[in-house]
C-alpha cells in the first residue's frame, strides 16, 4: 500500500531514503532549508573557483554504497578519486611530526563540486516537485486525516516570509542533526500539537537522540590568484592536505589539487573542534583573522589572499554516535536518520537513510 511520507532534510541522509521509498512506490516530499541538496557535502562558490568547506572527500567500504554508486546512471561519472592518499600530520610550526604512510582506501571527492553527488541523486525528485528547497519546518503537529479517523501528520513550513502547513502524511523522517530533531521534536510538543497518545514515542525517540554528542567546527576558505598570474603551480607546500595538532587547525586542504577543480590555488582550513567550540559565538571577521594567522604558521603562506571567509558548521562532527543505524517509532510512524547515528562519515549517512526507508516499506 502507497504512502505519503515527509522527509525534512535534503543531505545525503534524506535523499537517500527518499530515492529507497519512491522506488518502493511510495509519495515522498522532502523540505530543505538551504537553497539545494548536500548538507554538509556544500560547497562554496566565489570569483576565484569553488570550495568543498564541509565534507572534505569520502570513502567506500559498503557494499550497498558502492553498488549505489555503481549503477545509478551518471554516478560514477561524478565519484572521483583524490590523489591525496598520504596524509601528514603537522606539529604547531608546520612540521611534520607524523611521516605519511600509503592510504588503505581511496579517497574520493565529487566533481565539479562536493555537492555535485547528492544534487546528483535528488534530481529526479526536483523534477517531479518532490523537493521544497529554502523551506525551513517549523513544527509538526498530528491530527486526523480528513477521510477517517486515522492520525496523520500535518508538516508546518517557513518560505519567503510566508507559512504553509503540507497535510496528510502516513510518516514523518527527520534526516537533520540531532540538536535539530530534539528541538523539532520538543517545540512540536510543547505547543500541545502531538497527540498525546503518540507522546511517550516521540519522548522515547527524544530521549536517544539527545544522548548524541557533535561538536562544531569553523572553516576558514583562502584563494590566492596570484600564484597563477606568475606562473607559479602553487604557494607554500609541496603537500596537499595535512592533518594538524596546531591548537587552532585541525585540518588543511588544497582545494585546487582536486580533480575537476580549477587550478587557482585556493585552500580549505578546518579548525579542532575545541577551538570551534571556545570560539563558537565569535565575531566571523575576528574568527578569519585567528585562523589566517594560525594557516600562515602551518603552510608558511606569508602572502595576503585575494579572497577569504569564513563559515561555522554548528554539528560537524560526531562524537558520541547513537549506536545503532536509525530510529522508528511504528506506533507514532516517525522516525529519524543521519550520519550522527553510526559516525560522521557520508557512508554513514547513505547506510542510515537507506535503514530507515526499509524499515518504513
Amino acid at each position: 500500500m502507497s504512502k505519503k511520507i515527509a522527509i525534512i532534510g535534503a543531505g545525503m541522509a534524506g535523499i537517500t531514503a527518499a530515492r529507497t521509498l519512491l522506488k518502493a512506490g511510495h509519495t515522498v516530499t522532502v523540505f530543505e532549508k538551504s537553497r539545494g541538496a548536500g548538507g554538509r557535502m556544500s560547497t562554496r562558490e566565489s570569483s576565484w573557483g569553488s570550495f568543498d568547506h564541509g565534507v572534505q572527500y569520502f570513502t567506500i567500504r559498503d557494499p550497498r554504497f558502492e553498488k549505489a554508486i555503481r549503477e545509478v546512471p551518471g554516478t560514477e561519472d561524478i565519484c572521483r578519486p583524490w590523489s591525496v592518499n598520504a596524509v601528514r600530520v603537522l606539529d604547531e610550526l608546520g612540521r611534520v611530526i607524523e611521516a605519511p604512510l600509503p592510504a588503505r582506501e581511496k579517497h574520493y571527492v565529487a566533481v565539479p563540486a562536493m555537492n555535485a553527488l547528492v544534487t546528483h541523486w535528488a534530481q529526479p525528485l526536483v523534477d517531479m516537485g518532490a523537493v521544497h528547497y529554502n523551506t525551513e519546518v517549523t513544527r509538526l503537529e498530528s491530527s486526523e486525516l480528513k477521510t477517517t479517523d486515522v492520525k496523520a501528520w500535518t508538516v508546518h513550513t517557513h518560505q519567503a516570509g510566508k507559512s504553509k502547513a503540507f497535510e496528510d502524511f502516513d510518516s514523518v523522517l527527520l534526516a537533520i542533526p540531532s540538536p535539530q530533531c530534539s528541538s523539532l521534536l520538543e517545540h512540536s510538543m510543547l505547543q500541545k500539537l502531538i497527540d498525546p497518545g503518540l507522546t511517550s514515542a516521540i519522548k522515547a525517540i527524544k530521549h536517544q537522540v539527545d544522548l548524541v554528542v557533535t561538536e562544531p567546527c569553523w572553516t576558514l576558505m583562502v584563494a590566492y590568484p596570484q600564484a597563477s598570474q606568475q606562473g607559479l603551480s602553487h604557494f607554500g607546500p609541496q603537500w596537499n592536505a595535512a592533518k594538524s595538532i596546531h591548537h587552532r587547525i585541525a585540518w588543511v586542504a588544497r582545494e585546487s589539487s582536486k580533480p575537476g577543480k580549477s587550478h587557482i590555488e585556493r585552500w580549505t582550513v578546518q579548525a579542532g573542534p575545541q577551538w570551534s567550540h571556545e570560539h563558537l559565538e565569535d565575531d566571523a571577521e575576528r574568527v578569519k583573522a585567528k585562523l589566517l594567522r594560525a594557516f600562515s604558521e602551518l603552510t608558511g603562506i606569508r602572502v595576503e589572499p585575494s579572497h577569504s571567509a569564513v563559515h561555522r558548521w554548528r554539528y560537524a562532527k560526531t562524537l558520541t554516535p547513537l549506536g545503532q543505524n536509525c530510529l522508528w517509532a511504528q506506533e507514532a510512524r516517525i522516525g529519524t536518520c543521519g550520519d550522527w547515528h553510526i559516525g560522521h562519515r557520508v557512508e554513514d549517512a547513505f547506510i542510515s537513510g537507506l535503514s530507515l526507508a526499509l524499515l518504513v516499506c
